[in-house]
C-alpha cells in the first residue's frame, strides 16, 4: 500500500471563488474520486490545516502503479486544474507501507 500525503496553502480568492469556497469544492472533487480511479483506496481531505497551510490530502492507494495512474487520470485531472489554479504553496510526500 502507499499513503500519499498533499498539503497546499490557498489563494485568498481566485475566478472561482473564495478560499473557503475552493476549499470545499476541492474537497469535494478530491474525496468524490474514491471508488472511480482503480487503486485508490481512501481520501481523505482535511479544510484549516494548522501551520500555515489551508488543505491537507491523506489518501491510500493499492500500489505505487495505481498512484501513478491517478496522477494522469483525467478525472484527477479535472480536480488538479481547480488546485493549481487556488494554490499558493504545496507540499507532498509518498511512502510505502508493509
Amino acid at each position: 500500500m502507499v499513503r500519499h500525503i498533499v498539503m497546499w496553502k490557498l489563494k485568498d480568492r481566485t475566478e472561482d471563488g473564495s478560499k473557503a469556497e475552493n476549499a470545499a469544492a476541492i474537497k469535494a472533487g478530491l474525496e468524490g474520486l474514491v471508488g472511480k480511479i482503480d487503486g485508490l483506496l481512501k481520501a481523505e481531505v482535511m479544510v484549516g490545516v494548522p501551520g500555515g497551510m489551508d488543505l491537507c490530502l491523506y489518501s491510500e492507494f493499492s500500489s505505487m502503479e495505481a498512484l501513478e495512474g491517478y496522477k494522469i487520470h483525467p478525472l484527477h485531472k479535472a480536480v488538479q486544474a481547480l488546485v493549481h489554479r487556488s494554490m499558493e504553496d504545496r507540499v507532498a510526500c509518498d511512502g510505502i507501507i508493509d
